[in-house]
């Protein structure tokens, strides 16, 4: 146990260890990228609709949109909040996570954001889609693009950008 619990706070870890610990990152990372997102959702580039779950559970007064701006101003925060979440992770995933080094290290920054981007264009993409087609709720499509960017994001950083 002892062993294990050492992992946590070294760079080198076992794989499964290794994933726990980038799931704590990623995680941190979400907290920010929640903050930020549903903030400028609500007040900043009102993008949120009275069925939203967030909207629901904080009942959060908001401003009514139509449709075709809030599936813009939900690509606006999107893009805002990418800002602020992949800094947290880069940050977290060399102090912690990964092995930074397989690169030099301006070619490391450039591909783990080029991942970024990559993951939070098929992810916000599919977000918008999902709210301009199936009329879903802003959170839903807040989830579909998490869910998609995770796994782009760890297997691209783990086997291109750092050493593993």
């Amino acid at each position: 146990m002892k062993h294990i619990l050492k992992q946590f706070f070294q760079r080198e870890a076992h794989p499964v260890i290794q994933f726990i610990k980038y799931g704590i990152a990623g995680g941190l990372a979400t907290v920010v990228d929640v903050g930020v997102f549903y903030f400028l959702s609500w007040k900043v580039f009102p993008a949120l609709t009275a069925d939203d779950a967030v909207v629901k559970l904080l009942n959060l007064p908001i401003t009514v949109v139509d449709e075709l701006t809030r599936s813009h101003r939900y690509l606006l925060n999107k893009a805002i909040t990418f800002l602020f979440s992949n800094f947290t992770a880069y940050i977290v995933n060399i102090l912690w996570v990964f092995e930074p080094g397989r690169h030099k290290k301006w070619v490391e920054v450039v591909l783990f954001y080029a991942v970024s981007i990559v993951s939070f264009a098929l992810g916000t993409f599919l977000g918008w889609f999902v709210i301009k087609f199936f009329g879903m709720t802003t959170t839903a499509a807040y989830v579909a693009n998490m869910v998609a960017s995770v796994m782009i994001n760890y297997v691209c950083r783990k086997y291109l950008v750092f050493k593993g």
